[in-house]
């Protein structure tokens, strides 16, 4: 595993944005794990997050883009910082864009936010993380109704690795069947797991014996 996906994977314990437990999701899942990328709330945090982002959106895209697409709310900050961070890493400038909930009727009109989207821009998508794929169900069409786009791909920070909305493939899987891009994320579970299980992360084991039974349960019963 590559040195940045471990010190990410611990990053987002030290933000308390990867906890353990029992989670009720939005899809109505029990999960014994959840990631809430909105606990990322200082500037150094953020911009860390920018720069993880950065990293990984170079290493699985490389420079061939131009917009990074951040869908409302938590797609918003996310946009914002990756662009930072990519500016910092690898001296590129892109625009960020993301979208309202409302479409604004004045001032600064329509339905995004940041840059406008035209004709032959090359998109990347950002997300905290995919359980079901609904997100990009809903942002896919506006984002193509705006401009005659090319979207690069999708990268997401956590991908839990399960089924999507229609139960045989992972949701990262059905983004690439359905739309005819990639779709990546800076770690994944799996990944996770085989940093934290029975190994010492600042003093504490936060993948025991009994967390990881608990989340081989659920994997049998959601996992892809």
């Amino acid at each position: 595993m590559k040195q940045y996906k471990q010190e990410f994977i611990e990053f987002m314990v030290d933000c308390n944005v990867l906890k353990f437990g029992q989670f009720t999701l939005k899809s109505g899942r029990q999960s014994p794990f959840f990631m809430n990328a909105g606990a990322y709330v200082t500037g150094s945090q953020l911009r860390k997050l920018g720069q993880y982002y950065a990293h990984a959106i170079h290493d699985n895209f490389g420079d061939d883009f131009d917009v990074l697409f951040g869908p409302a709310y938590k797609g918003i900050p996310l946009s914002v910082a990756a662009a930072i961070g990519y500016s910092e890493l690898y001296g590129k400038e892109v625009r960020y864009c993301s979208n309202r909930k409302e479409i604004k009727d004045h001032g600064d009109v329509g339905i995004l936010l940041g840059s406008s989207l035209k004709d032959g821009d090359r998109v990347v998508i950002i997300e905290d993380v995919t359980t079901s794929g609904k997100s990009i169900e809903e942002v896919y069409p506006i984002i193509k109704s705006q401009a005659d786009v090319e979207i690069k791909g999708l990268m997401v920070s956590l991908n839990r690795m399960e089924k999507g909305l229609e139960g045989r493939m992972s949701a990262l899987d059905e983004i690439r069947k359905k739309y005819g891009f990639e779709a990546r994320a800076i770690v994944t579970m799996g990944e996770v797991i085989e940093h934290l299980y029975n190994k010492p992360c600042r003093g504490q084991v936060y993948i025991d014996d009994k967390l990881k039974a608990e989340i081989d349960k659920y994997y049998e019963m959601y996992g892809a």
